[in-house]
């Protein structure tokens, strides 16, 4: 799969941000889920976005990838506003998720689902399918090459013909990394890849963003799992009841007293002072 670089972001440098989510709030009905959130993800970083239960770090990424609409604020991706793309418009532009709850076509086979991904950027119509045109043929063999290499990056090359509902709960994770990763994105977003993970799944899982990330592509990450955060971010951003209370390295917000607070239950002034 060829890899992701910033050359094909106008404007976008090396350590410059990405993605700006900028004063961005949201609504619904009396509950404010965000309020006034603001952070940039810098190309070719692991950001990890963190926070209590009900923080807003779901409802964040919904709002990056066009699930929802802000009340106010706006994203931007590589200088330009998402305003109300539609969720396909927003992946081609280069931003991919995987879920919380794994999402995959149970009754495909793993190689099928990675091809949906695949399908992201392909041009062709329903004539062009009809008529096997030379182009609808070009995106077809294209598009499976493309998933194979992911498939392989991944480990997952042997289970190709496998139906997604039969793999292990590991691989399932893997195979939605790897249909977003297909999508050929700039941006991936990651929601909890590491729930229902041992530690050595886990441990697998750092070295695999790792991996991700030094193939060019930039990584944003919600993860509850702490040791995982502090262990494959190079910055962490903090959400509380729906706003930014921290951002910094992975040391600066761990020692943070509002982090510790909003995590223990404690006062902040107090933690503070002890």
């Amino acid at each position: 799969m060829p890899e992701a670089t910033v050359a094909a972001q106008p404007g976008v440098r090396e350590g410059a941000a990405l993605l700006s989510v900028d004063d961005v709030s949201i609504q619904f009905g009396g509950l404010k889920a965000l309020d006034g959130v603001s952070f940039d993800v810098r190309q070719g970083e692991i950001l990890s976005l963190i926070g209590p239960n009900g923080a807003g770090k779901t409802t964040c990424f919904n709002v990056m990838t066009g699930v929802y609409q802000p009340t106010s604020g706006e994203v931007r991706f590589a200088g330009q506003p998402l305003g109300r793309r539609k969720r396909f418009a927003i992946t081609r532009l280069g931003i991919a998720r995987t879920f919380q709850n794994i999402r995959l076509f149970g009754n495909m086979t793993a190689l099928e689902n990675v091809l949906v991904g695949a399908d992201a950027h392909h041009r062709t119509n329903i004539l062009d399918a009809l008529v096997r045109s030379p182009r609808h043929r070009r995106e077809e063999r294209e598009g499976e090459e493309t998933a194979r290499e992911v498939m392989e990056f991944l480990g997952l090359e042997k289970r190709a013909d496998e139906l997604a509902r039969n793999l292990s709960y590991g691989d399932q994770r893997r195979l939605e990394i790897a249909r977003a990763m297909a999508t050929r994105p700039k941006l991936l977003c990651l929601d909890e890849p590491a729930a229902g993970f041992n530690p050595a799944e886990k441990e697998q899982l750092m070295e695999l963003i790792r991996r991700i990330r030094d193939r060019g592509l930039t990584v944003l990450l919600i993860e509850h799992d702490m040791s995982l955060v502090m262990g494959v971010s190079d910055r962490v951003a903090v959400l509380e009841f729906g706003r930014k209370i921290a951002e910094g390295l992975p040391a600066e917000v761990r020692n943070d007293p509002a982090v510790i607070a909003a995590y223990l239950g404690t006062d902040a002034d107090d933690e503070g002072e002890s």
